[in-house]
């Protein structure tokens, strides 16, 4: 049916990601967004249990970097406040997933799934959309949120 991506992944399981894997299909998690939900209805993490949906979400998304489901980034309009997309590969972090491998899936791999062959990396001739942040992401990808710096279609939006 020309399915790329499986959007949310909840309650995924082994079956399903073996499927997903067999078909070649990447797994867009949404991590983001359930925890939105249960911080709005008054959840304190690290404080309070994880809710079974949160809990769900943790297992499915490690068990799909344990088999090598690929993973790209997205989230969901409207759930979190603009602007806070870095929450997502926070989250992706803190689940397990390495911070090169999360810069990797929301550049390159997103691009991949996309079919957007002109984007996702710094090369000649493709689009020049580039964020400079302090310290290094691929380290510590709580630097994301450190910008420094953006280009937008090679023109610098914010100079460094």
């Amino acid at each position: 049916a020309g399915v790329r991506t499986i959007e949310h992944g909840d309650q995924v399981d082994r079956e399903v990601l073996q499927a997903m894997l067999d078909h070649h299909v990447a797994l867009c998690p949404t991590l983001a967004a359930p925890e939105a939900i249960f911080l709005y209805r008054g959840w304190n993490k690290g404080i309070d249990p994880d809710p079974e949906r949160i809990t769900e979400k943790k297992a499915g998304f490690k068990l799909a970097l344990t088999m090598g489901v690929p993973i790209v980034a997205g989230g969901d309009v409207g759930v979190f406040s603009h602007g806070d997309n870095a929450r997502e590969l926070e989250l992706m972090v803190e689940y397990g997933m390495a911070p090169l491998d999360v810069l990797r899936a929301v550049t390159s791999g997103n691009a991949y799934w996309l079919h957007m062959n002109n984007l996702g990396s710094l090369k000649p001739q493709y689009l020049a959309d580039v964020v400079i942040v302090k310290g290094d992401p691929g380290q510590n990808i709580h630097r994301l949120r450190d910008i420094t710096g953006v280009m937008k279609d090679g023109v610098w939006i914010i100079k460094p």
